[in-house]
């Protein structure tokens, strides 16, 4: 169950109404229950915002809950030489978040941003809000739009 009147992220507070979206409504969750289950959604539908270096440079990649990155297929879709996962002094100075809150959009810096198709399978997708503890609900259309993301195929492939 989530709790009321979570402390918003400044800074994503900010991006919520530079981008028109003030009613959009962020949810705070206990440590413990911070889960697809607490949320009441199943796990893919779930935005996982990983940043990867591509050649060096800072990657956004938003994918479904449920899923990994093919770090091959961001390759192609970068046309880069080498890709890796960042750590996490990269994904703070990036986006000015620590890992398990960074949200889609609202970032310190723009980066490119590449979104997985499986992320449409869904009407409502739910993404970290700034903080571990917070999430969000939007349509995964307008997700992506925000995000300023390429649509491109990036989960592993399962047999």
């Amino acid at each position: 169950m989530s709790t009321p009147a979570p402390a918003v992220n400044p800074r994503f507070a900010e991006a919520l109404r530079a981008l028109g979206l003030e009613d959009v409504e962020v949810r705070s969750f206990p440590d413990a229950t911070r889960t697809a289950a607490a949320i009441g959604c199943e796990l893919s539908a779930i935005v996982k915002s990983l940043i990867f270096e591509a050649d060096k440079v800072p990657v956004l990649v938003l994918v479904d809950g449920a899923s990994r990155v093919d770090t091959e297929l961001v390759r192609s879709a970068l046309y880069a030489a080498k890709v890796k996962r960042a750590d996490a002094s990269l994904v703070r100075e990036t986006t000015g978040y620590a890992i398990g809150g960074v949200p889609p959009f609202g970032h310190r810096n723009r980066t490119r941003v590449l979104a997985d198709r499986g992320l449409l399978d869904h009407d409502v997708v739910w993404a970290a809000a700034g903080t571990p503890h917070t999430v969000f609900a939007l349509d995964p259309k307008s997700v992506i739009e925000h995000a300023g993301a390429k649509l491109v195929d990036v989960r592993e492939l399962t047999a």
